[in-house]
């Protein structure tokens, strides 16, 4: 979720599922040694509990990032060793680490060792050709070695070569089952699934066997899932909407206090009335309006409008064609 999910858009969804973990976007070693920390790892404290994913190969570096992210605040720190980008290749970190568990191993025992909150894996079933349950198997035995016992496994290998990012969270064949087949074998990990969710019935039927489902670019595009897999799964009052915009427009104007443009919020949002009536109006004020230069905290109440009024048109127009 690299560039997607960042502070306002986990504010976003924190509104919509109060008890679940969110996660940050990945973020490497060298930026957070190097780079505007403030940028990085800067969150609003609603957001809690919030992890932090790091990219990296370095055991000391990486220890060191989760130290910081320790001091930060934030309540995990998570090692992504599934992400197929070239970006990540070309730093020898992300999926390429699948084919290294020994060097993974190490880096999250340095972390465990760094950090006093808990320090897990997001991983893939394989990369290439090392394509087969025991390989799998085998990578999550070696890195809980170190004394990780928390992994969270997108459900498919990565094609490192021939394929783009999106082919790669698309092409290669969905296995469920070997997430199935390792809870099984290793009750003792706590092995969250991710890869392919797309609804509330597929999260129930996950968290029969196992102890999380993590939803990606599902939650983004249609966010209304969250707040539909909270109320069923902690039984959280279902908040309308209007409601969520409601609060939204509260943060929008802290962002617009502290001199940031209203479209750092809002290109998060488009989805919201995701399947709803007037969903097309909604995206369509934010995105052509968010961008200019008189663009305010009014904004959010503004798209609404915009729905209202198209719906009542249409209510009328459907009425005269009924009654001709």
């Amino acid at each position: 979720m690299m560039d997607w999910t960042d502070r306002h858009c986990r504010y976003f969804h924190r509104l919509l599922a109060p008890s679940a973990w969110l996660y940050t976007e990945m973020v490497t070693t060298g930026a957070i040694l190097h780079g505007d920390r403030e940028r990085l790892l800067g969150f609003h404290e609603k957001e809690h509990p919030v992890a932090l994913q790091l990219g990296g190969s370095e055991p000391g570096e990486l220890a060191e990032c989760a130290r910081i992210g320790e001091q930060w605040g934030y309540d995990e720190i998570n090692l992504n060793v599934g992400c197929p980008s070239d970006r990540v290749q070309k730093g020898r970190f992300g999926a390429c680490l699948m084919r290294e568990p020994e060097l993974v191993r190490d880096c999250i025992g340095a972390m465990l060792n760094a950090v006093e909150i808990p320090v897990t894996v997001k991983t893939r079933l394989g990369v290439d050709e090392l394509d087969n349950y025991e390989y799998f198997r085998g990578f999550i035995d070696t890195v809980a070695e170190s004394g990780c016992d928390q992994f969270i496994v997108h459900a498919r290998k990565a094609w490192l070569s021939g394929l783009s990012p999106k082919e790669n969270r698309e092409v290669p064949e969905l296995r469920p089952e070997w997430v199935l087949q390792l809870r099984e074998e290793r009750p003792e990990l706590e092995l969250v699934i991710n890869g392919g969710v797309r609804s509330l019935e597929t999260v129930n039927q996950y968290l029969e066997s196992l102890d999380g489902v993590m939803l990606g670019r599902a939650a983004y595009q249609d966010p209304w899932i969250l707040a539909q897999c909270e109320h069923a799964i902690f039984g959280t009052p279902l908040p309308t909407r209007e409601s969520v915009v409601e609060a939204l427009g509260e943060y929008l104007k802290e962002l617009v206090d502290s001199g940031q443009p209203v479209k750092r919020l809002t290109r998060h949002v488009l989805g919201l009335f995701q399947g709803q009536p007037g969903a097309k109006v909604w995206r369509r004020y934010l995105s052509q309006n968010a961008h200019l230069d008189g663009a305010n905290v009014k904004i959010l109440d503004e798209a609404l409008a915009q729905m209202a009024g198209a719906y009542s048109a249409l209510h009328i127009r459907r009425s005269d064609e009924l009654t001709a």
